[in-house]
């Protein structure tokens, strides 16, 4: 009993850590905001016009896997480096695995070294909305999807240039759509970003 409790002080000793060392240039919520205004989006990028939903509970839980299930409706987390698309390298965009709506492009896709898909900005930043999260004895900035209130994961301040910005996202709560797929899936829009008509 005694080495379980000191198993459990030391995971969550090492987790905090962890998040610390991620959180160490220590900007604030507003900083990270001044940041990704300071760049400046394509203003070429679509506006699709398109409608995205949530579905019912009882829906959701019959077109949603488990694990999809538990991170985008139950905030969870997969695990690092055993998730579908923490080392995808195939071009294409990022929707919601719930409603569809997009959300990140592998054009701002990095490696980050973290066993998560991690994006330097969102594709439609509309679609993104961010949240205080103070679970786990620390603050941190929560990605959620706009229409379908999907929990995604959480954005950090030590990211790459050109926003600096980190958006370190569960490949549960995605659904890959290949450039190749995009016309056909409803996305055509959106392969003038790959330049293709």
């Amino acid at each position: 009993m005694k080495t379980l409790f000191i198993s459990t002080v030391v995971f969550i000793g090492l987790f905090i850590l962890f998040q610390t060392v991620n959180e160490s240039r220590g900007e604030t919520k507003e900083e990270m905001e001044k940041q990704k205004q300071q760049v400046p989006l394509d203003k070429n990028r679509p506006d699709p016009g398109k409608t995205y939903t949530r579905p019912d509970e009882e829906t959701l839980k019959k077109i949603l896997a488990p694990l999809q299930y538990e991170v985008t409706q139950k905030d969870g987390t997969e695990r690092p480096f055993q998730n579908e698309y923490w080392d995808n390298k195939r071009q294409g965009i990022y929707v919601d695995v719930v409603s569809g709506e997009p959300l990140f492009s592998s054009l701002d896709k990095f490696k980050s070294g973290t066993g998560w898909p991690s994006f330097t900005r969102p594709l439609e930043p509309e679609n993104i909305i961010e949240k205080t999260d103070k679970k786990f004895f620390m603050t941190r900035t929560e990605v959620r999807s706009r229409h379908a209130d999907s929990h995604l994961g959480h954005v950090f301040p030590d990211g790459p240039e050109p926003t600096g910005l980190r958006y370190c996202i569960n490949s549960a709560a995605l659904k890959f759509i290949p450039k190749e797929d995009m016309k056909k899936e409803g996305y055509g829009e959106y392969l003038k970003l790959f330049g293709e008509k």
